[in-house]
């Protein structure tokens, strides 16, 4: 049923893994190393079709200085933590609740909730697209950063109320029917005895969703524009210039937005990898 371990294979099977799996990794990287040379590349590079070749000149600081003196990139980072920071907290919090209730407590609807929430991530949000943005116009919140978290926290509940509702379902039930026994009343149960145990998959979480709505790009055009509410991805066009694309500062730029994800990825490593692999292994 499951894959046979690459140690266990024949000779000529480890061979061919040994080479392809270089291969497929360079391949993989091959867009973001060729976005890393453009940001240190000079203008004059990118003019003369100089896209793949050595750089004439490293342009290291030039671009990275230029990114944020020829564009408001400061502001449109500030945006995408006003944002991003809010949704992951709102998103999570709810999820933890619906996701405890759906796990917790047995009713009749409780697997058409359930289903409702999970349905919900398989809807093509392209079709949303027209509706979404009249209703932010009608609530007032068109091109405002709380019309955005407001937006992505109602979406994102879905994806993490099913990721947590499966995370607490995993938890020894012992537990409750053990502080219940003793008096405790349901949210304490919750707040003292549940969510201390579901810190992994908080953390997890947290990545996850953090990484989503910071390279959000498709309703951070559609919902918001201009500098005062757009988040970074949405303002990266306003490094190239009216007239001529200026493709290394929009590289230098990509890589700036890029760092604030890697680098919530990198220390919240630990608690993302056991919380997405909990109850892997008994």
């Amino acid at each position: 049923m499951f894959p046979k371990p690459i140690e266990k294979t024949s000779p000529i099977t480890q061979r061919m893994y040994k080479i392809a799996l270089p291969v497929a990794l360079i391949i993989w990287l091959l867009p973001l190393i060729a976005v890393a040379l453009t940001s240190i590349r000079s203008a004059g590079d990118l003019n003369s079709g100089n896209y793949w070749g050595w750089p004439t000149s490293f342009n290291l600081i030039e671009n990275y200085t230029a990114v944020f003196t020829n564009s408001p990139i400061a502001k449109y980072i500030l945006n995408s933590f006003k944002v991003t920071i809010p949704t992951v907290i709102g998103a999570i919090t709810l999820s933890a609740m619906t996701g405890y209730a759906l796990a917790v407590y047995r009713f009749k609807s409780n697997l058409i909730i359930f289903f409702m929430f999970v349905a919900g991530n398989f809807v093509p949000f392209q079709i949303l697209m027209v509706p979404v943005r009249d209703l932010t116009l009608q609530l007032g919140v068109y091109n405002t950063t709380t019309g955005l978290v407001l937006f992505h926290v109602a979406f994102q509940t879905g994806f993490c109320t099913l990721f947590m509702r499966n995370f607490i379902k995993a938890l020894p039930f012992e537990l409750i029917e053990a502080a219940r026994a003793e008096g405790v009343n349901e949210f304490q149960i919750f707040w003292y005895v549940v969510l201390p145990l579901m810190k992994p998959a908080l953390a997890a979480l947290a990545v996850l969703v953090f990484t989503f709505i910071w390279n959000d790009y498709f309703w951070a055009t559609v919902l918001t524009q201009g500098a005062n509410s757009q988040p970074v991805t949405a303002g990266l066009y306003t490094l190239n210039g009216q007239w001529v694309s200026a493709w290394h500062l929009v590289s230098a730029g990509s890589i700036v937005a890029a760092m604030p994800p890697v680098i919530m990825f990198f220390l919240m490593q630990k608690h993302f990898i056991s919380g997405l692999t909990f109850g892997a292994i008994k």
